[in-house]
């Protein structure tokens, strides 16, 4: 048996090396070098985690993980193992033949284990872009072949390999597909059959994606034809109604219609229109548009396509939000994932003053820095205690994630405050650094946590801001911030789409 299947694999080598494929001699062995040491994988993965939203950085980093995996696997155990030799190049034509002829053993194929696994990888996270790198990996475990260097048995091996990695590294990992959604309280929302009774409100100045999109409302016209569109102004010669105007003539619509409230937007455009959608008692559809779409995305949806099966579906729950007061009764605003003191404010107004220049990730990291490298800690006190700190986080809910910058949170109605604070002590800003630039920093002793229904700041200098939803604003002495349990009614995505 094992002699036919030698038999079989030299014979499909000899058929590949003796036949002519018209414009492959320029573009295989090419396309073979720069898979070397997964040179071309780990550049697409770059490239989708800087250009790409939170959904490409996930299937970028699944797919360099399941890679790492099946390299490792095939050059510690698959080479070891079976050290066959070699194909002979006698009877590959010169100009196919790579410049560098590889010296390990050819069982199994590292460069197809390596394509296979990258683009499962990606592909268990998001199908679509699995499948549009499917022939691209295809393509270089055939050039394995191609060039000479592999049988195509040491490249189907190599391949099964890669793709069994990928597996195992979701395993590990499961995708999103794979968990359950969250417990969180059901709603009643009309579903809204192509959008008919969602008035929609689009802020094309919101963050950085519908600036550089200016024609996102264009798809959405064709998913959700019978939808109406508000656009926003976003300078004082533009037309269009200010966000405040458009969000309340939107809101009198869809109530005249009997539907819902839409936005399309960055989660400051998201913030006000909850606090309209809660005032008019409106179901809100959240449309993902803006730089971060951190509610978005803790809801479930991530592309406008997952909007638009929800609206269309009808499936919502009740989400908590806060509400932040001031000294008087006018001085009132919302937050629905995060409000903060100390630092991180001035970083946020550093990073939209930089923004649209050099985009938002670079402006984020170079305003942590300018921040941490010249700012000082705060006097502020809390629930009455007078306290020095860097920063003073509060989240909608409680986040997941450890240190100063949790990542995101799996219930959006479970009635607390997520409470974290950075005393200002020994290497504080050294740490608050690492949290800027990773995400998140290991419990210390500087962090402190609590999980509260209400939180009073104070005691704030002259001229302090405080940031919430990404958004700033100066603070009218002191702060209380309390709890509304399920205050407003959002779509998500249906269970098990």
């Amino acid at each position: 048996m094992r002699k036919a299947v030698s038999s079989w694999d030299e014979a499909a080598f000899r058929a590949v090396a003796t036949r002519h494929w018209p414009g492959a001699d320029r573009v295989l062995p090419r396309l073979s070098r720069s898979a070397d040491r997964g040179l071309l994988w780990f550049g697409i993965a770059a490239g989708a985690a800087v250009l790409g939203g939170r959904p490409a950085r996930r299937a970028a980093l699944r797919g360099a993980a399941s890679l790492a995996l099946a390299s490792a696997t095939v050059n510690t155990i698959g080479k070891r193992s079976v050290r066959r030799e070699r194909p002979l190049l006698d009877v590959v034509p010169l100009v196919r033949r790579l410049a560098r002829q590889p010296i390990t053993t050819s069982f199994p194929s590292g460069h197809s284990a390596s394509a296979a696994a990258f683009a499962t990888g990606v592909a268990l996270e998001n199908p679509g872009w699995g499948l549009a790198l499917a022939p691209l990996a295809a393509s270089v475990c055939f050039s394995r072949v191609y060039t000479g260097v592999h049988y195509p048995g040491d490249v189907l091996i190599g391949a099964a390999l890669g793709a069994g990695a990928a597996f195992a590294v979701r395993g590990l990992v499961p995708t999103r597909r794979q968990l359950a959604p969250p417990a969180r309280p059901q709603a009643d929302a009309p579903a809204l059959t192509e959008g008919k009774g969602l008035v929609v409100v689009a802020n094309p100045g919101s963050g950085q994606r519908l600036t550089e999109r200016p024609d996102v409302v264009e798809p959405l016209r064709s998913a959700l034809p019978r939808a109406e569109f508000l656009t926003v102004g976003t300078r004082p010669d533009a037309s269009g109604p200010s966000l405040e105007e458009a969000l309340e003539e939107a809101a009198d619509r869809a109530r005249e219609l009997g539907g819902a409230l839409g936005v399309l937007g960055g989660d400051g455009t998201v913030n006000a229109a909850a606090a309209v959608a809660r005032r008019h008692g409106l179901p809100l559809a959240v449309l993902p548009g803006g730089t971060r779409n951190h509610f978005a995305y803790d809801l479930g949806i991530e592309t406008l396509g997952d909007a638009c099966r929800a609206v269309e579906c009808g499936e919502a729950v009740a989400v908590d939000m806060v509400r932040i007061r001031g000294g008087m009764e006018r001085d009132e605003r919302w937050f629905l994932n995060t409000f903060s003191v100390g630092a991180y404010p001035e970083l946020v107004r550093i990073r939209e003053r930089w923004a649209s220049r050099i985009g938002a990730w670079p402006a984020g990291i170079l305003a942590a820095v300018h921040v941490l490298r010249t700012g000082r800690p705060i006097t502020v006190e809390i629930n009455g205690r007078r306290r020095r700190v860097w920063t003073v986080f509060a989240g909608n809910c409680t986040y997941r994630g450890l240190g100063a910058a949790p990542v995101r949170r799996h219930d959006l109605a479970d009635g607390v405050l997520d409470v974290r604070i950075v005393s200002a002590g020994r290497l504080a800003r050294t740490r608050l650094l690492a949290a800027a630039l990773t995400g998140g920093i290991r419990s210390t002793p500087l962090l402190s946590t609590a999980r509260l229904r209400r939180l009073r700041v104070g005691g704030l200098h002259p001229g302090a801001h405080f940031a919430y939803d990404g958004e700033t604003a100066p603070v009218p002495g002191g702060l209380t911030l309390e709890k509304e349990n399920e205050a407003l009614v959002v779509y998500r995505v249906p269970t098990g789409l």
